[in-house]
Order: structure tokens, then sequence, then C-alpha cells
């Protein structure tokens, strides 16, 4: 049995790699924000609550005290919000987790990073061998200057760390990528741009995983892995399916590429003059995200841990669009 800190453990990933550990008979120290409306889904046994604030380096250090492994998921899961607030809450608390990593002496640290981090070429399969390389996008490029730190650890304090880059993660407990496209469809919101844009879903529990066989294969440590169910979609049919499940009537309007770029670079500059902070219904980062083909290998993950994906993308499908429909999407619409 070992101890293992969550950052982040009250989201998505990190709730899911909660319920994980504790079914496979560990401890999870779960470290959350003092006021985290979401403390409730902690309380279970098996589980050590922790407050404290990951851009603190010494509530982190605390938190990390007699923990083995540490997975890092916190971060701000958003296109908008203050660089101050990407910069403090990314890589400000990338390199607290560090520190407090190699004071603990874990036995791995695991950071949740994303595929974005590789950049926007559509012209070749990405893998990790390929350089990061920036969006002009707060999220994306944060996450690189975090995973910069955290490889300076790795290199000049050897902190046994492995980078994780998941696609697009869907499935019971999302509260973002299919809810929130569950919501555009069902209002009749929801728009293309490009034709054939790809996903490159990956279901939870695959992910969840590959990160606890990570934490454990020593040869991880030092390497990055990217992490989908196998194949991809377009977004258009992975938007069609959600609206047969529903049983709405799928979405099929489109606009041209130029027309909704040049719509999102409005949208934040009079959100940006008027100072609001709720986000605008258009992003540059969303026109670019969801109207790429860009695409990704696991390979690396197969060849290098002996790992495959266990759920297929139609069964991972199926299950969430099970949860979705027990869902009231209104409450859950996060923008």
């Amino acid at each position: 049995m070992k101890k293992a800190l969550i950052t982040g453990a009250t989201g998505f990933i990190g709730g899911a790699l909660l319920k994980e550990n504790l079914a496979r008979g560990n401890e999870v120290r779960a470290f959350h924000l003092p006021d985290d409306p979401e403390i409730g889904v902690l309380d279970q046994p098996g589980v050590e609550k922790f407050a404290g604030d990951i851009t603190d380096l010494d509530s982190v250090v605390q938190a990390a005290k007699g923990v083995d492994v540490i997975f890092h998921c916190a971060a701000i899961v958003s296109d908008w919000a203050p660089e101050s607030l990407f910069q403090k809450v990314m890589v400000g608390g990338a390199e607290n987790v560090c520190k407090a990593a190699l004071e603990a002496g874990v036995s791995r640290l695991v950071d949740i990073s994303t595929n974005d981090v590789f950049g926007t070429s559509e012209e070749v399969v990405m893998d990790e061998t390929f350089s990061l390389s920036p969006w002009g996008e707060p999220y994306p490029d944060y996450k690189i200057k975090a995973e910069e730190l955290v490889w300076k650890y790795y290199q000049e304090h050897g902190l046994p760390a492995t980078m994780v880059y998941p696609c697009w993660v869907y499935g019971e407990g999302d509260k973002t990528f299919v809810p929130l496209l569950a919501d555009a469809i069902i209002n009749r919101e929801m728009l293309f741009w490009r034709k054939d844009a790809l996903v490159w879903p990956t279901y939870i529990e695959n992910l969840t995983d590959l990160l606890m066989l990570i934490a454990e294969d020593e040869r991880a440590v030092g390497n990055g892995y990217l992490v989908h169910d196998g194949e991809s979609d377009t977004l258009r049919n992975f938007s069609k399916k959600i609206a047969l499940a529903l049983e709405v009537k799928p979405p099929a309007l489109r606009i041209p590429y130029p027309a909704a770029y040049g719509a999102a670079v409005v949208m934040e500059r009079v959100w940006k003059l008027l100072k609001k902070t709720d986000r605008p219904l258009l992003t540059t980062y969303t026109v670019k995200n969801l109207g790429s083909r860009l695409r990704f290998s696991i390979e690396k993950a197969k060849q290098d841990l002996g790992w495959t994906p266990k759920i297929s993308y139609n069964e991972g499908f199926e299950k969430t669009m099970a949860w979705l429909k027990t869902l009231d999407l209104e409450s859950l619409k996060q923008k």
C-alpha cells in the first residue's frame, strides 16, 4: 500500500485518480482549496483532506510529507483567466510541487500536462519526440512553462518525474468537455467552422489506468506519454453522437473559419475592455482547438510500458452518454 498526494483532488481527473487509488488499496491525501465548493466529494474512507493553496509553498510542503507518490492535477482549466493567475497557479504551483516532492523524497511525481504542448502542426503525426511549441494562448503556453520547470528539476536535482499528455478527456464526472458540447447542442448554439476537425477522445478510465502504471514503473521516470483511446473522431460526428444519445437534432450549422476567429478576437477585446470576468462565447483558443486536424500517437506508452487502452472509444462513449443523461446539464454549464 502506498500513500498518494493528489493536487486538484476535487477536479475531474483528480477525482477519478482518487477513486482509482482507493480501489487499489492506496491511501490518499487530497489537496484542495479551503473554500472549495466540491470538498464534500472527499468525505470517503481512506481519504485525508488537506486544505491549502498550490501557490503557497509551505502548505504544499506540509501536504507532501510522508507520501510516496504525487499526482499533480491542479491547474487553471480554462482559456479565460488573467495571465498572472496562470503564472501563479500553473508555473508557480508546479515549482512548489517540485520542491515539496524533493523534500518529501517521493518515488514519483506524475504531472498532468496536455497534448497541446506539442503545437499546431497538422502535417505530421505528433509524438513525444516533438519540441514544445507555443500556441500564443495562455492555457497551452503556461503548461509548456510548467513542464520546462519540471524537467529542470528532473535534470538538475534528480526529481523522479513523469509527464502525461492527455488529449480530449471525457467520461463520468466530466465538468467541461462533453457537458459543454451537450449544452451547446441542446440550445442550438453549436457551430462548426472547419470541415473534418478532429478530436482524440481519452476516456477517463484509460487515463487513470496509465497514470497508475506510470506511478509504479521505473521506466517511466524522465519520460512523457501521450494518451488517448487509440482512435480519433471528427468533431461533427462526436457532436452528432451526443445529439442522438440525447434525442435532439444534430448540429449542422457551419461558418467560415476566418469569421469564427475574427468574432473571437472581437469578443476577447470587448470583454477585456469592459473588464468582464465571465468567459466570452468564443475565444481564439476555442476556435483553434475545435478547428484543428492534429494527429497524435500513443505508441510510446505501448512500447515503453506495454500499455494499451483497456476501454474502447465506443464503450467509453456509451458509458459517458448513460451518465450524461442522468444530469441536469444547465447546472454543469461552466463558461
